[in-house]
This record gives structure tokens, sequence and C-alpha cells, in this order.
């Protein structure tokens, strides 16, 4: 029984008491439990008696009935005065014998209380753009690009931009060959933006046999902190180009691709586009309302839940920069400041989501499950393995359930918030949002 509590905003110790006879009770309960496919030499199953069972397992069944009693009194405790655990509490139960009273201390973070937000007050710009002709046009080549034919060209015919380049390429930082600078006869398609800014336009003009150099500066954002920003010099051999031949556009080509006909395929693609930027500014108003609610809405934050993001956030970034040998020009020190801010953001979105999308009724259907366990799976290159982990991991799979609560949650908002329409250029729309 919890005998008194000391509380200070969303933190709550308490303290309580189980006497040693309900204690003893309570574990000889599980004893018997235990007892009834216990095998002993010289007993039947379960007909060991109770005497024994004390003498072999008392204290661990002592230890099992201590939690279950202490959990049985901090649910009666939390019923009565109307509270959520933010998490699992804390127990010290150090001072306890057996044989005694168990005197414990309960520590825990409980959830705050929402406060009513008007939703009718809020205002969010929908951004809203014309899709111009020349993106169907531009989707509708890079069709025919993805379905060309590569032809062998004469050994002196110069690479082009739109060409596949066939090359072997070293990687050198101040003479010295890095991990993962190199490959043995790539296919390149040249002018594509696959490799570093410049590596490609220096392949254009070479022929079929030709040595030569390339020289190029890793952009400062790259994903490798001890490239990112340096200078680099690229060994290349150029084994052969292949100039890609596009196929005609007519009906054949469009049935191909499951349309009936060229203007089929052209309002297939426009339909295709169109949601994007529905999709696009959809994301937009998203994140602008969810700045609104973190700047508007005043929450108080449980420490253990700041607490837990910010450690999740810490292990991502050391996993991140696990190469990093301290020469990163200060990218792989943790900025605990900066990130717990980032932290407690996302832990108060998170609590409104939650709190409001329950209270609002919103609900995550096994079609809403399926269809975004299947979009995922659509990334790679065998969904099985997609499905397998998911059906083995019942923790991610409760944690997609809870990406898609919020989403669907925050989209349910945004049908009592105001809108404005902002006509922009299609570059504008795409600057921030990302395209689902």
């Amino acid at each position: 029984m919890i005998k008194k509590d000391k509380i200070k905003d969303l933190h709550y110790s308490v303290t309580g008491v189980i006497t040693a006879d309900e204690l003893q009770s309570a574990a000889d309960k599980i004893l018997e439990k235990y007892g009834a496919d216990a095998k002993m030499p010289g007993f039947r199953k379960g007909h060991v008696p109770l005497t024994v069972l004390r003498q072999k397992y008392n204290a661990s069944a002592m230890a099992d009935a201590i939690d279950k009693l202490m959990n049985a009194d901090l649910e009666k405790y939390a019923t009565d005065k109307k509270i959520r655990l933010a998490g699992a509490p804390r127990a010290d139960v150090s001072k306890w014998e057996i044989g005694r009273d168990a005197e414990y201390t309960l520590e825990f973070d409980i959830l705050p209380t929402l406060p009513a937000i008007d939703l009718e007050k809020i205002t969010v710009t929908k951004k809203v753009t014309k899709l111009p002709e020349s993106e169907v046009e531009t989707a509708i080549e890079n069709l025919r690009r993805a379905r060309s034919v590569a032809e062998k060209q004469p050994e002196n015919y110069k690479a082009q931009n739109g060409d596949t380049a066939v090359i072997d390429f070293t990687g050198f930082m101040d003479d010295k060959e890095f991990e993962g600078g190199a490959a043995k006869m790539h296919h390149l398609v040249l002018g594509s933006g696959s490799f570093i800014p410049g590596f490609e336009d220096q392949i254009i003009g070479h022929k079929s046999g030709d040595e030569f150099d390339v020289n190029v500066k890793f952009p400062a954002d790259y994903h490798a902190d001890n490239l990112a920003g340096k200078p680099a010099r690229f060994a290349i051999k150029l084994h052969e180009v292949r100039k890609n031949i596009l196929p005609e556009l007519n009906d054949d080509f469009a049935r191909e691709i499951g349309q009936e006909s060229v203007e089929k395929l052209r309002e297939h693609i426009r339909n295709i586009l169109n949601e994007q930027y529905e999709n696009a500014a959809q994301s937009e108003m998203r994140n602008e309302l969810l700045d609104t609610l973190s700047d508007k809405v005043k929450l108080d934050l449980p420490e253990t839940l700041v607490d837990q993001e910010l450690q999740m956030a810490k292990n991502e970034h050391e996993h991140k920069h696990s190469h990093c040998d301290g020469d990163c020009d200060g990218k792989c020190k943790f900025d605990e400041k900066k990130e717990r801010k980032e932290a407690e953001r996302r832990v108060k979105l998170g609590l409104i989501l939650a709190e409001w999308g329950t209270q609002n009724k919103v609900e995550v259907s096994r079609d809403d499950l399926q269809q975004a366990i299947w979009a995922e799976a659509s990334r790679y290159p065998d969904p099985k393995q997609v499905f397998e982990f998911y059906n083995k991991n019942p923790n991610a799979l409760t944690m997609l359930r809870g990406m898609i609560f919020e989403r669907k949650a925050l989209d349910e908002m945004l049908t009592h918030v105001k809108q404005k329409e902002k006509s922009v250029k299609p570059e504008e729309l795409f600057q921030q949002a990302s395209v689902k």
C-alpha cells in the first residue's frame, strides 16, 4: 500500500509498504503455480510440498511477488489520482530483508494533460501550382531513356552527354588510395548526376582506351565525413562508350508501359505528377501545422521521455560517425544542447498528436498497416525481407503503427484548420516538401 507521495510538476516519488504476511502469501501463490509442474526427487510431479518449494525457491518467488504487489499498488494509485505514467517506474527495495515488511520507493513521470486546441484559429498555407506540360514530356523522355538500348561506339567516337561510359576508376586523396573509391567496368551514364559534381563532365570528350585523371572536390555535406569538402583525384580508364538509342514514341511504346496510346500515357503521367504536387503541398501544410503546434501549445514534458529521445539521437549519431577518428571539423561532436531542444520538440509533438488523435477517435486499420508495409517493401530488391522483418519484430510493427497514427491524426487536424491558397512556381513547391 502506498503511504505517501512527493510530487513536483510531472515527477512523482511514492513510498509504500508491503507487509511480511502479505508478501509471503503472494509468494506462496507463485510457488503453488510453479509446484503444479515441478519435478523434484522423491516427489510426484505436482505434489511437492509448499515447505519444500519454499526452501529452494522462496527468494525468487518473493522477488516476483514484490514486483507484482508494487505494480498493483501503483495501478490503484494511478487510477485514484487519474494519472497516466510516461514510462516504467524506477523501483528501490534495497533495504528489504526476507521475513520483514518490504518498504519500497517508486519514481516515475506522468503524461501531461493536453490543453484545448482551437484548430479553427490556426491558418496554414496551401501552395498551389499549375503543372507545366514540359514536366510531362520530361517524364516521357525519362521513360524512353530507361528503355533505351546502349550501342557500343567506334574507338574514335568521343563520349557525349547522355552516353554510357564503361570505366575503371580509383580514387586518391593526397596521393593515397581511399577506401570505397574504386570500381571496375562501372557503367556510368554521363549527365545523370550520379557521381560527384564535375566527375562526369571530365569524361565527356574522351574516347575508348583513354587513360586520364579526373580532379574533383567532394561536397561539404557528403555522407562520409572523412571525404566531405576535400579534393580528390580519380585515375580513369575508359574501356568503351555506348550511345543510348531511344525507342520511338508511339502507341506500341505506350502499350509496353501499360497504356493504350501516347495520349493515354500522357494523361497517366499527368495524373501521377498532379498527385505528387498535391502530396508536396500536403507535406508543407503538415510541417507548418507542426511548427505552429510546437510554438503555440504550452505543455509540460516528462523528462523520462525527453531523456529517452535524446539517448536515441545520441546512439544514432554515434552509429553514423563510428568511423570518425576525431578529425571531422567538429561534425563528429554531439551537440547536447541543440539535440535536447530537438528531442523536446519531438516529444511534445508526439504527445499532442497521440492525445488529440485518441480524443478524436483516430484509428489505424489493418489496411493502413498493410499499405505502409507494401510501400516500404516496394523500395527494396527483395520485398519478402521487409514482410519477414515485421512478422518477426512486433516492436517494429508497433512503431510503424505509431507513425501511421501520428500521420492520420495530423491529417485529421488539417481538416479543422483554415487553409489559404498561395500560387507558386513548381520549384518553390518542392523546395522544402518531400514528395511521398
